[in-house]
């Protein structure tokens, strides 16, 4: 029973207060508005954005058109694309979306240039003179990468502890004890 008075008490309050859409479109907000479940009277800056772009119209038959357990995630999608829309007028979420990808795809790229790097380190391949890295540093030859107990990361300028070679032929093992800079 109690379960039953809290939950009305829940319903009751879009009746004392109107939801974010009404307030806005400044009309009294009925029991049954379809909006106020979705656009709660604390989000006023959610329904302002799916408004300008999308239209209040159109919002409401949208919202009619599908079935009710899958208006939150329409609305959900409408003020995420709206809210992207109003950052990037041109290409909203999918601007967004293409940047990231370009950023995996870069950050996929190092990670596979990295693994080499490691697999020829394992192999004691690293070349010996001074490499320039992608990123236009200069790697020091002789500093872990002839093999080591610590090698130089190519992209990063840090030195990095190595688990495949404890045999140190460069009289570096004073850095080896000494962990990470």
């Amino acid at each position: 029973m109690q379960f039953f008075g809290a939950e009305k008490m829940a319903s009751s309050s879009y009746s004392n207060s109107p939801c974010a859409a009404c307030k806005f479109l400044r009309r009294k907000c009925m029991p049954d508005c379809i909006y106020a479940p979705y656009f709660p009277p604390e989000e006023p800056q959610k329904f302002a954005n799916v408004h300008k772009i999308f239209g209040a119209s159109n919002v409401s038959k949208l919202l009619n058109e599908i079935p009710p357990h899958q208006r939150e995630d329409a609305v959900n999608s409408l003020a995420y694309e709206a809210e992207a829309r109003m950052k990037d007028p041109v290409y909203g979420c999918v601007g967004a979306i293409s940047v990231l990808q370009r950023q995996v795809m870069r950050l996929q790229r190092e990670l596979d240039a990295t693994n080499a790097d490691l697999i020829r380190y394992a192999r004691n391949e690293m070349p010996e003179t001074a490499a320039i890295s992608q990123y236009g540093r200069r790697t020091a030859a002789g500093h872990g990468s002839t093999g080591g107990s610590n090698f130089l990361n190519q992209n990063s300028g840090f030195y990095y502890p190595s688990q495949w070679n404890n045999n140190d032929p460069g009289g570096d093992n004073e850095r080896s004890g000494s962990g990470s800079m």
